[in-house]
This record gives structure tokens, C-alpha cells and sequence, in this order.
């Protein structure tokens, strides 16, 4: 399939913001969706919150390519189903997107994607399963502790999120 990284990645921003450095959010200090702890495994050393703040999308570009659209197979994934998966890797980790992508497809939920699961997904169909994913993402987030502060912002992203993934769907 074609890679749909650079869209996915531009709407990944939009729905991420800018630095945030909110003490009740478990992920501390963030800019462009981007934490400071991840950050700092990324480059290999210690930084400091001016220096997440500094963070520019060209930045943060080559870890989300790395870290997770490489990671969840996105450029095997159709359009739409890429881009759901792809914010809820972002937002709550590679594996559990992978593990709700092969959940919603009925394959082993081991958190990586590979022949089996693209198998699957083949014989799906692919808004069925954007839509899918983006439910299975919601329940996740509603059993999270901190739903009753961040749960309104979730609630909308993930609705925004499977629009524009049904839309995105050829």
C-alpha cells in the first residue's frame, strides 16, 4: 500500500496540540503528543522542559515515523485504518494499538502486526474496522483513572479521529 504517513502524521499534530505540562496528566510534560520521558529514550540523554517546549513537528517527525507508524505497519495498513491506529499508538502506546487492531480483526493479540494480521485485515472491511478500533480505543480510555479529567478531550479526539478515518477509507 501507499504511505499515508506524511497526512497521518499532520493530523496526528492538529489532535495533539502543543506543550502541555499538566501535573495530572500521568505522561508529565508533552509537546506535539510528544513526552518528555519518550523524548529522552528517543535522542539518549536527559533534557529539559524548555527543551520540549522547543520541540518543532521536523523534530518529532523521524520518532513517530520510527517509533510507531513503522511499528504498527502503517504502510500495509489501507487508509483510515492506518490513521486510527496510528493515533491510538501515539496516544496510548504501539502494542495496545496493535493488541486492539488484532482483537477487533478476531487475530492473536501479541502486539505486532505481521502476515497473520495483514491476512486478516485483507478480508476485512477497512471502515468497519476504523470504526472498530476507534470503539475499542474509547472503552480503553473510559477505564483509565484519569478518564474524569482528560476524558471530554479524549472523547472528542477519538470521535474526530474515527470520522476522518471512515472518511479517509477509499
Amino acid at each position: 500500500m501507499q504511505s499515508n504517513f506524511e497526512q497521518c502524521f499532520a493530523l496526528v499534530l492538529k489532535n495533539e496540540g502543543g506543550y502541555v505540562d499538566n501535573p495530572a496528566d500521568p505522561g508529565g510534560t508533552t509537546n506535539l503528543g510528544c513526552t518528555k520521558a519518550v523524548w529522552e529514550q528517543y535522542i539518549g540523554r536527559s533534557v529539559t522542559k524548555d527543551d520540549i517546549k522547543a520541540l518543532t513537528p521536523n523534530d518529532v517527525m523521524p520518532l513517530y515515523k520510527a517509533k510507531y507508524w513503522d511499528t504498527i505497519k502503517g504502510d500495509d495498513l489501507p487508509e483510515g485504518v492506518d490513521y486510527a491506529v496510528f493515533d491510538f499508538a501515539i496516544n496510548s502506546g504501539p502494542s495496545r494499538a496493535a493488541k486492539t487492531l488484532q482483537s477487533v480483526l478476531g487475530a492473536n493479540p501479541d502486539g505486532q502486526i505481521g502476515p497473520a494480521t495483514l491476512r486478516a485485515l485483507e478480508a476485512a472491511n477497512p471502515r468497519e474496522i476504523a470504526t472498530a478500533v476507534c470503539e475499542a480505543r474509547l472503552a480503553f480510555l473510559q477505564s483509565l483513572s484519569t478518564y474524569a479529567t482528560f476524558g471530554k478531550g479524549w472523547s472528542r479526539r477519538v470521535a474526530e479521529v474515527e470520522k476522518t478515518a471512515f472518511n479517509m477509507v477509499g
